[in-house]
């Protein structure tokens, strides 16, 4: 790659969003052998919903949440705090997959979202949450009938939806490359992720959830119930909820369905009043780009952009150590792509660059099911901002038994396709991601192998 560009230089490898001096303390670990009724494995949204909906669906319940290392850890405490209403990894890809059922899942998911806004303000946690919609662009010729079509789908949906021209999404958010652009002012909003992850297990200590870090579970038994083996000691379980998402679970056969791409992030420092200017971007909403490889961007609430995306990296045997954060040539070339998106603001410089691993699935959409008192629901690919407090539902609608409008949807029912085993594993995701690269390259037309894969509904051609 050669020698680091200059705006990257002082960057801090580390999530912008954790890496704050008023981060809650650490919880106390496992102190030993211990007993719940629920045990909740994974200290993110999922298993953060999961205990606070367990609790007050059963307030009698002794709920108890273990988390490997710190609450939000992994994809929750570094993703770009994107909220989206969609269950479906957006409203095209429902439709595609689930077309027989998508105005229900659509509406679900809105209704998902209003139940999070009004936990948050009830609540009252301080977490940025702007119900501000998204704004989706083309920067290539063939991205503007795409979005054009896309603007047409929501609209058919009772979404609003406004189709934009050059000069009108410039008007909006200046950036040379842009040739067209959506509003979507009901598409979600943006959140400040850890904010919203340490709100959320104060709600949970308060409904009486017990929760402790730095205690992975390193294998499970199920004999008269759940056993749980963690370095402290056995945790007896009544029942179990999975939320562990692109790490690796205790049961060996959901691993088969998550497939962990890292994604990396960079986060400017503080733009002057000038700069802001120069971009227009009054409303503050997050952008997305429309390529295979799209980039994804928003405003700080205190100034800054975070820009991430493009490249999703996987590692062979599926490697989630925190020491893959770090990716010189990846953070390279997102710099260089913000430089090219926004000019303007040549000379800005980086003051935090990280990355995480996103749970993928084939189709991806989560993955649920419930097995002898152990429920799960992991594989967001990038949208569980607002999605796992509805896998954490649903996971407790398998775990206890109830039919629920949620349990008899397909999208929960059906089990997608397995990823392969390594050594298998590892050269078709690079001959996929591959094969994404030279569609962009190509004007949108995709290849043969990529045509293959949408045949099927893998969501790796999608």
């Amino acid at each position: 790659m050669g020698q680091l560009d200059p705006a990257l230089r002082d960057a801090e490898i580390a999530a912008y969003w954790t890496a704050r001096p008023d981060a809650p303390a650490p919880r106390e670990p496992l102190p030993g052998d211990d007993r719940a009724d629920l045990v909740v494995v994974g200290g993110g949204f999922t298993g953060l919903w999961a205990a606070i909906l367990a609790k007050r669906r059963r307030p009698d319940l002794d709920v108890l949440l273990l988390e490997a290392h710190r609450l939000g850890h992994g994809g929750s405490g570094r993703n770009g705090g994107f909220v989206s209403e969609s269950l479906t990894h957006g409203l095209a890809h429902g439709s595609f997959c689930w077309p027989a059922e998508n105005d229900r899942l659509v509406r679900l998911g809105r209704e998902n979202l209003q139940a999070i806004d009004e936990f948050v303000r009830d609540e009252a946690i301080d977490a940025e949450f702007r119900l501000c919609g998204k704004t989706s662009v083309a920067t290539e010729p063939h991205e503007v009938e795409e979005l054009s079509d896309e603007a047409e789908l929501y609209r058919e949906h009772g979404m609003a939806a406004r189709f934009l021209g050059a000069g009108g999404i410039r008007a909006d958010v200046n950036s040379p490359t842009y040739r067209a652009g959506v509003r979507l002012p009901d598409a979600g909003g943006l959140v400040d992720p850890a904010r919203l992850t340490w709100g959320l297990a104060a709600a949970a200590q308060r409904l009486g959830v017990r929760i402790h870090e730095g205690s992975p579970v390193r294998a499970l038994r199920r004999d008269a119930g759940v056993r749980l083996k963690t370095p402290q000691g056995t945790v007896r379980a009544g029942g179990v909820v999975l939320a562990t998402n692109a790490f690796p679970a205790p049961l060996r056969s959901i691993r088969w369905y998550v497939l962990p791409i890292w994604d990396y992030v960079l986060v400017t420092e503080p733009l002057s009043a000038q700069r802001w200017d120069s971009l227009g971007w009054r409303d503050r909403q997050g952008v997305t780009d429309s390529a295979n490889r799209f980039h994804y961007y928003r405003p700080t609430p205190d100034g800054r952009i975070l820009w991430g995306g493009y490249d999703a990296v996987y590692y062979y045997g599926g490697r989630t150590d925190p020491a893959l954060a770090r990716n010189d040539a990846a953070h390279h070339v997102l710099a260089r792509h913000f430089f090219r998106t926004f000019p303007q603001l040549e000379g800005l410089r980086f003051t935090h660059r990280w990355g995480g691993p996103i749970d993928s699935t084939v189709r991806f959409t989560p993955v649920f099911g419930c097995d002898r008192g152990v429920a799960h629901a992991v594989g967001y690919t990038g949208l569980g901002v607002a999605a796992s407090r509805f896998g954490a539902q649903t996971a407790l609608d398998l775990l206890w038994g109830e039919d629920t409008e949620r349990t008899r949807l397909r999208m929960v029912r059906d089990r997608p396709i397995p990823f392969p085993p390594e050594p298998l594993r590892w050269p078709l995701v690079q001959y996929t991601r591959r094969a994404l690269a030279r569609a962009d390259e190509n004007g949108g037309r995709r290849g043969r192998w990529l045509r293959f894969l949408d045949a099927r509904g893998i969501g790796l051609g999608s």
